[in-house]
Order: C-alpha cells, then structure tokens, then sequence
C-alpha cells in the first residue's frame, strides 16, 4: 500500500467525512426538487396536499437535532468506557465504527435537508410541484431515519462492551496479519538478520514507524541494495536507523528515502500487525487486575490470538510475489508475537490457575497448528509460563493440575 493510498484510506475513515457527504447530499435532493418542480402538473400538486411539506420539516429538523447530539452523547460515553474498561488503544475501532458513522452522517444530513428545505420554502422558490417533490424527498428521508435508527438502537446494545471491542481488535489485527501474509516483506526481499548495507539513514523526528512505502524506496533505490531497518511499529529517534543505504547516495537522495517512512506519534493497525496482538495482551492484562478480576474476558482474548496467529501461520496456495528484490525487508519475528500476545498474561496471570491452564493449552494448540512457525517458541514460552505459575500457585494440588495440561 502507498503513502497516498493510506492517506486516502485514513481520510474516508474520519466521521467529519462521512457527515460532510451526508450534508451535501441532504441540500442537494432539497434543491433538486425546485428543479424538477415542472415535471408535476399543478393541480394534481395540490389535490394530494403538497402544502403539508413545511409542517414535517420542522418536525424533522427539531427531532434530528436532538438526536444527533444524543448520538454524539452516547459515542462519547462509549469510547469513555471502552478506554477505562478494555484499552485506550481500542478506541480508535469505535470512532471509525461504520454504524456509528452512518447512523451520525444520516441525522446530520437529514437535518440539512430540513432546513435547506424550509428555508427554500420560505423564500418561495418551489411551486406546487415542488413541494410535492419535496414531501416525497421528505417521506423517503424519514423512511431511511426510521431503518437507520432501528440499526442504530441495535448496535448501541454492544457498543462499548469488553466482548465487542475486543472482537473489533481481532478483526483488525486479522487485517493487517492477512495482508502481512500476503506480502510477508512488503513486497521487497528477505533482509538476513545481522547484514545490511553501511551507510545508516537516520530520521529526523522521534516516534513510531506507521508506514513504509517501499514502492517509493525502490523508485528512489534503482538497481541499489537498501535494507530496511525501521519496519512499522518500530520507536524510532534521530539516533535509531530507518535503513541502511548503499555508498555513494547524494544528501537529496537521503531526503528523498526518508519520506518513504511515515512516522507519527501512536502506533496504528494499519501496517502493523503486533500492535493488534499488544492491544488484545493490554486487554488481558487489565482483566487480570485486581479491580477487573475477569478471567473469562482473559480466557476469550486467548482465544482470539490464537485465531489471529493461526491465520497468519497458514501457507499460501502461490508464494508471494517479491516486487521490489532489491529492498530487503525483516520478516516477523514468531517469539516477538508470542510475547506481544501472552507475555503480559503469562506475568500477570500466572496466579490464576484457570488462565494458566488455558495458556499452557493455546500454546499446545499453536504448535500443533503450525509446528513450522511456533513449535519451538511455543514450547519455549510455555515452558517459561510454567514456570512462572508454579512459582505463584499455593496448593500443591493446583501445580499437578497445571503440569498434567502442560504436558498434554
């Protein structure tokens, strides 16, 4: 993906947008009905009672005000609980929820199309055919309020909720994981780990990698090696490398390859497949607190990475295309997703005997999913989680029962 393909992306996203194309397209049905008014024969106008357009729409443009900040109320509520109750980093999925700003966009635009319609009344700008196009316009608007209000109340039941929100992260996460394993490099080559090119391309801003466009760095690399350093997700500073560059490269060049690198102040789902596995461990995490004390919210999340992960170790009917093999690229590390999903519940939750035993099975489940990509690691980690369980349980008892689901 581009730098302009994610800028339009992260545009059409915002709920600014959606109400803006709500609102003009509110004016525009109230103004088509002025000119198209000649199309209505007058006296058929006015036997079925086109006058009766100017009472609705100030019913219509009174109630939609109320309900839009109503709406706005709720959204605000919703995304107070899910950063208190779930992850801060979870909130972004609710703002750029599809429903919500649907359901916001239409009750600002039909609003629109009530006041640009009373004030074209006013001033006398339709006949008697155009107020009949008008109630009709106005008919058909309050049949779609009614339909986006029932979807509306619908969706408000879940939103917010622990269980919502964190299938919202597994979505994203699968997102970005899927398109990781379709271009696994971004497109570009295998970077080997310990080799690159000698010459350091430093950033001039502090923060995290959201985006690399390799497409760009090819445009920019030729036929030069250039091996990324930086990958999306990655803290970066004036003193931390983006990528290694080949010798001889003019300072304009430097510049030029350095904006091939989005660097913003959060991480984002986009590019990045571990921060959706580090969001659903911050999930996890906060459930195991002592004020949470929810281990079934716990038990569901492991169950979520592990779909997550599963999906991503499956092979491809083809292997990928390499677009760009002279930008060699690291490739996702399987311990660092492991630890990314349940580092934080096999510290935290090691006290919890239940939790233990459901970790000690998600990593029995990986390996036997993809031995390939997670045996080792697996083991690895669940050998560490053992241990650390062991440590914390009290009763010999529960230490038999966790060694006896560790081993099978």
């Amino acid at each position: 993906m581009s730098r302009w393909q994610l800028t339009l992306r992260r545009i059409l996203r915002q709920n600014w947008v959606h109400s803006a194309l709500y609102c003009f397209a509110g004016i525009v049905v109230a103004l088509l009905a002025a000119e198209f008014q000649w199309l209505v024969p007058e006296g058929f106008a006015l036997r079925v009672g086109a006058d009766a357009a100017g009472n609705i729409l100030g019913v219509l443009a009174s109630s939609m005000l109320s309900v839009t900040t109503f709406s706005l109320t709720i959204l605000v509520s919703a995304l107070a609980s899910a950063s208190s109750g779930v992850s801060p980093r979870a909130t972004r999925l609710l703002v750029q929820d599809r429903t919500t700003q649907n359901a916001l966009a239409t009750f600002i635009g039909a609003f629109m199309f009530s006041i640009v319609g009373i004030i074209a009344l006013a001033s006398g700008l339709y006949g008697a055919g155009g107020r009949l196009l008008l109630l009709g316009a106005t008919v058909a608007v309050i049949a779609i309020i009614i339909v986006t209000l029932l979807r509306w109340m619908q969706h408000l039941s879940r939103m917010g909720r622990v269980g919502e929100t964190v299938e919202r992260v597994e979505a994203a996460a699968l997102a970005a994981f899927e398109d990781r394993r379709r271009a696994p490099f971004l497109g570009g080559a295998p970077r080997l780990p310990g080799t690159h090119q000698p010459v350091p391309l430093y950033p001039t801003a502090i923060g995290y990698v959201q985006h690399v466009d390799v497409g760009r760095l090819a445009r920019q690399a030729g036929e030069r090696v250039i091996d990324v350093a930086a990958m999306p997700g990655c803290f970066v500073h004036p003193a931390r490398p983006l990528a290694w560059l080949p010798e001889g490269l003019e300072p304009e060049a430097h510049d030029r390859l350095r904006d091939a690198f989005l660097i913003g102040t959060d991480r984002t789902f986009e590019q990045d497949p571990r921060f959706g596995l580090i969001v659903l461990g911050e999930i996890a995490d906060k459930a195991l607190s002592a004020a949470v004390n929810d281990s079934g919210t716990v038990i569901g999340v492991l169950g979520s990475a592990t779909r997550v992960l599963a999906a991503w170790s499956r092979p491809l009917e083809q292997p990928p295309e390499t677009e760009y093999p002279q930008i060699r690229v690291p490739a996702l590390d399987a311990a660092d997703l492991l630890d990314d999903a349940f580092g934080p519940v096999a510290r935290h939750g090691a006290g919890t005997l239940e939790v233990a035993i459901r970790l000690q099975k998600t990593f029995a489940a990986l390996a036997a999913l993809a031995p390939a990509t997670f045996r080792e690691e697996a083991a690895a980690q669940a050998a560490l989680a053992l241990k650390r369980a062991e440590q914390a349980l009290d009763l010999p008892e529960d230490r038999a029962r966790l060694r006896a689901a560790a081993e099978g």
